[in-house]
Formats: C-alpha cells, structure tokens, sequence
C-alpha cells in the first residue's frame, strides 16, 4: 500500500494573510490538548496520524438523527426525554441540516480580535419551556461499565459540548448550561449476534462552561504567529502528549542510526 503523506499546504496559518483564518472546532480541541500538535498541524502542514473512520458510530447517528427528526417535525417530545424528564422537544429550524454539516459549513462565529473563524457541526438542538436552545451531543460505543453522569464523560467530549453552546451564544441564541449527551452502549453480554445489536440508550446531563475559549483563541493566535514551535506538549488529561512523546523518541533513534551509518558502521533498522 502506498504511503500517504501527513504533511499537507492546505488551510496553514500565514501571518501575512489578513483574511480571516478559519478553524474547526476540533482545531481549536487539538490546540487545548497539544499547543506542539496543534502548531505543526495549523503553521508547519504536519497532522497527527488519522485514526480509522468509526462507521458503525456514523451509522448509529444517522439513525438517531432520524427518529428526532420525526419529532422534529411534528412538534412532540422524544420517549427518551419523556423517560428522563426533560422539558424539551427538537427545535425545528430551517437551518439545522446546515448546522449538522461539520465538514462544509456548521455553525460559525468570527472572532474579530483575533481575526479567527471558528466552526462547528452539532448533532442535534433542542429547545426547552423557557425558549433556551438545547446542545446535544450523540456518543455511540461499547463498553461494559459507561458513564453515568457528567463526571464520568472524557475531557475532550465535555470541551466540544462548551464550543457548541459557544458559537451558538454567540450567534445569538439563548442557550441553555445545561447540555446532554445521547449515550449510545452496545451490549456483548447477548447469546448470539443473530445479524443484529442491541444497545443500552441513556441521556447524560452536562453542565458547561465555555469560558476558557475566548482566552484559548487569544493564545492560539499568538503562539500561530510565534516562529518558535512550542515544547513537547502536556496533554489536557496532564500527562506527556503520546504524539510527541513518540516522535521525540523515534527521532533520537533515527538520528542515532544515520549517526552511526554516516560514520561507515552501516546498521539495519
């Protein structure tokens, strides 16, 4: 199989530009995790490896978008939030396909200090009695214990849900603290698989707090305009990015190989 390059000129940071620098919502996520990571994606074209597409995820949330959808439409409140007791049915907006679509438009807000567009795609919206605009996130998976509550969520869901009720304050929207995540967990306790899975379906309330992102822009612009690339980064979770843990110590072996090679002591890798 042919390699395929990770260093890419597409969508780089360029000081000189001065036309608005637009980045996604998981740009402005990597930046949080890895300041290193994100500097060599955004000003150097180098990304992180890809990991592999999750389709039977994808497929669960084009289901899920499905049947909201059809309480969409008719204005009725989904079992699911009945079970729970939320207040609150889909918001029916012309605009939610648009809002839906990550890859080509999302839902976007320019940051006119640091002349940063940042933008997003949402699974769903909801609304409340008190007219408040619902962030809501699906997560499909399989594990034997799942969360339980907003404390169980990782860190890196927790920041998406706050960049979502974000950009829609800041579109103007009254929005709810209070987002939810649609937990989708596929059981493997059955006898067989019979051509078909069953899941546990649990709605997960969460508290956000969106109010590390401004700053978090302010420092991404500054250090994209920075020509020094920032120390091997720390994680969000507090521990050594992997990312740079691994390309720091394959680099050292690397260059001790074409040390010892250049010195005529030919070793194989």
């Amino acid at each position: 199989m042919a390699y395929k390059s990770r260093i890419t000129t597409r969508g780089l940071f360029e000081a000189k530009d001065t036309s608005p620098y637009k980045i996604s919502r998981s740009k402005l996520d990597l930046f949080s995790d890895c300041r290193r990571c994100a500097y060599l994606d955004m000003r150097l074209g180098v990304k992180r490896p890809s990991m592999p597409a999750f389709t039977l995820n994808n497929a669960v949330d084009e289901l899920l978008k499905r049947e909201f959808d059809i309480h969409r439409a008719n204005g009725t409140v989904h079992p699911l939030l009945n079970s729970y007791g939320v207040k609150a049915i889909p918001f029916n907006d012309e605009r939610m396909d648009e809002w839906r679509d990550a890859l080509r438009r999302g839902i976007s807000y320019f940051h006119e200090p640091t002349n940063i567009i940042l933008r997003g795609g949402v699974d769903d919206v909801w609304i409340n009695d008190d007219k408040e605009i619902i962030i809501v996130d699906y997560k499909a998976t399989s594990k034997k214990i799942g969360p339980s509550s907003g404390e169980d969520l990782y860190p890196s869901y927790k920041k998406q849900m706050e960049i979502y009720q974000w950009l829609f304050r800041k579109n103007g929207f009254k929005v709810s603290p209070i987002g939810y995540f649609v937990y989708v967990n596929g059981k493997s306790d059955a006898k067989a698989f019979d051509a078909k899975l069953e899941f546990d379906l649990k709605l997960i309330p969460y508290e956000g707090n969106d109010s590390w992102i401004e700053e978090m822009l302010f420092d991404l612009k500054k250090t994209l305009l920075s020509d020094q690339i920032p120390e091997v980064g720390i994680s969000f979770g507090g521990g050594p990015c992997e990312y740079c843990s691994y390309r720091e110590d394959a680099g050292k072996i690397l260059m001790s190989i074409h040390s010892k090679n250049k010195n005529g002591k030919k070793e194989s890798i």
